[in-house]
C-alpha cells in the first residue's frame, strides 16, 4: 500500500556523502571474454497500458512486443520521478536524484540557480567509457544546458540529439541551441521525421561499433507532445480513436525494430543487454493511458511513475518471462555493471539492485523492500 504525504523530513532519506568523481570511476574490472553491449531505450511520456505486451489493443507495437517476448516483462517497475528530467537523472546515475539536488524539471540551465548534474556525480557512461566501451547518447537529453552538463562532458563519446525537454518532430527553421538537433555540439540539419532520424543513427552506430562493446542510451522524445506524425502513419490510423498517438507509437516501434534487426544481422543481439522503459507515467496531453493505475505524469500516484519495463539478454536470460517483484530504474546501472563484470569502487554510491539473480531465478521476491518519490511539495513512499 502506498501513502502520499508532505513531510520536509522526507529529504533526510536522500542525504549522501559525495566522493570525488575521479575516484568513483576507478573501478576494478573483471569482464567476460566478450562483455555485453548495453542498450537503454527510453520512451517519453508513454502510458503504462499503451503497448501490446501490456495488453493494449488499439496501439500496435509488434517490435517492442517481440523484445518483450524474448525477454522479461516487469509488471511493477518504477522510475524515480514522475516527470522527465529528474527521472533521467536517477536512471543515468543509479541513485535518487535528490541526493544531488535534481528534483524537478527546469534544472541545470544557465542563470537558473540550479545545479543540473552536479560535477561530482558519476554517470553510467562515465564508468563504461572508463572500461573501454564506446558510449553514445541519442535523442532527448534534458539534464542541463550548461557546458559542464553536455553529454560529451558526462561520459558520452558521442551525442546525437537535442539538449532540451521537447521539440518538433520536424525540422525547425533557425532553432535555438536547446532545440536544435546536434552531433557533439554542432548543429545537424535534417529532413524528415525526428524519430526516424534517431533510429537511423542508432543503426549506423551499431554498424560502426559492432566489433567492440558499446553502451547506447537511446532516449526518444516519442511520444511526448507536440502530437506530430508522418502523413503516411496518420493515414494508416485514420479511423483510430487515438490517431496521433497510434501513429507516433507505430513510428517509435518501427525504429526500435530497425535497431533490433541490425543487432541480429550483426550477430550481436544475443550478447546485448537491452532495457526498455518509459521515463514516467503517461501524460494527459498526449492521449496516453495508464490503465488501472491512479494518476498520471507529474503526480506521485502510481500512474506517475510506474512504467512499462522490459529486460532482454538472450544469451543469459530466458525469454517469455514475467516478473512481478518491485523494481526500479535505479537498478539499470547496478545490473549493467554486474552484466559487464565491472566491480564498482566503494566510493560509487548506487541505490539500485542487481536484477540478474532475479531474472535467472537464483533469487525470488522483491528486489526492493521500499521505494521513495518526491517532487517539491509532493512525496510518496511504497
Amino acid at each position: 500500500m502506498k501513502y502520499i504525504f508532505h513531510l520536509s523530513i522526507f529529504s533526510l532519506l536522500f542525504l549522501a556523502c559525495k566522493g570525488e568523481a575521479s575516484q568513483q570511476v576507478q573501478t576494478e574490472s573483471n569482464p567476460e571474454q566478450n562483455p555485453p553491449n548495453i542498450i537503454v531505450i527510453v520512451a517519453d511520456d508513454a502510458g503504462y497500458a499503451d503497448f501490446g505486451f501490456m495488453g493494449c489493443k488499439d496501439l500496435e507495437t509488434p517490435n517492442i512486443d517481440n523484445l518483450a517476448n524474448n525477454g522479461t516483462i516487469f509488471t511493477d517497475a518504477h522510475v524515480t520521478a514522475s516527470v522527465c528530467a529528474p527521472s533521467r537523472a536517477g536512471l543515468l546515475t543509479g541513485k535518487y536524484q535528490q541526493r544531488f539536488g535534481f528534483e524537478a524539471n527546469g534544472t541545470g540551465y544557465g542563470g537558473s540557480g540550479d545545479i543540473g548534474l552536479s560535477d561530482d556525480v558519476v554517470t553510467m557512461a562515465d564508468v563504461f567509457k572508463a572500461h573501454k566501451y564506446k558510449t553514445i547518447a541519442l535523442g532527448k537529453w534534458h539534464l542541463g544546458g550548461t557546458e559542464t552538463d553536455h553529454p560529451n562532458e558526462r561520459g558520452f563519446d558521442e551525442f546525437y540529439g537535442f539538449i532540451g525537454g521537447g521539440r518538433s518532430y520536424f525540422p525547425i527553421k533557425n532553432p535555438s541551441y536547446e532545440h536544435m538537433l546536434q552531433q557533439n555540439g554542432k548543429q545537424v540539419v535534417f529532413d524528415g521525421y525526428l524519430t526516424d532520424v534517431l533510429g537511423d543513427r542508432s543503426v549506423a552506430f551499431v554498424e560502426e561499433n559492432k566489433n567492440q562493446p558499446f553502451f547506447m542510451y537511446l532516449a526518444y522524445n516519442a511520444v511526448h507532445t507536440p502530437l506530430e506524425a508522418k502523413e503516411s502513419d496518420l493515414e494508416k490510423y485514420k479511423d483510430a480513436p487515438r490517431q496521433y498517438l497510434a501513429a507516433m507509437t507505430w513510428s517509435l516501434d518501427e525504429n526500435i525494430g530497425k535497431l533490433l534487426k541490425k543487432l541480429e544481422q550483426s550477430g550481436i543481439l544475443d550478447n546485448t543487454l537491452i532495457f526498455f522503459m518509459s521515463d514516467n507515467g503517461g501524460a494527459h496531453n498526449n492521449q496516453s493511458s495508464n490503465g488501472i493505475l491512479k494518476g498520471w505524469k507529474g503526480n506521485e500516484f502510481e500512474g506517475g511513475h510506474r512504467v512499462p519495463f522490459i529486460v532482454s539478454w538472450p544469451s543469459k536470460i530466458k525469454g517469455n518471462q514475467t516478473f512481478n517483484g518491485l523494481a526500479s530504474s535505479l537498478d539499470i546501472f547496478t545490473t549493467s555493471l554486474a552484466a559487464a563484470g565491472i566491480k564498482k569502487d566503494g566510493t560509487l554510491e548506487l541505490d539500485g539492485v542487481n536484477l540478474l539473480p532475479y531474472l535467472t531465478h537464483e533469487k525470488t521476491g522483491n528486489p526492493h523492500d521500499k521505494l521513495f518519490w518526491r517532487k517539491l511539495e509532493e512525496s510518496a513512499a511504497r
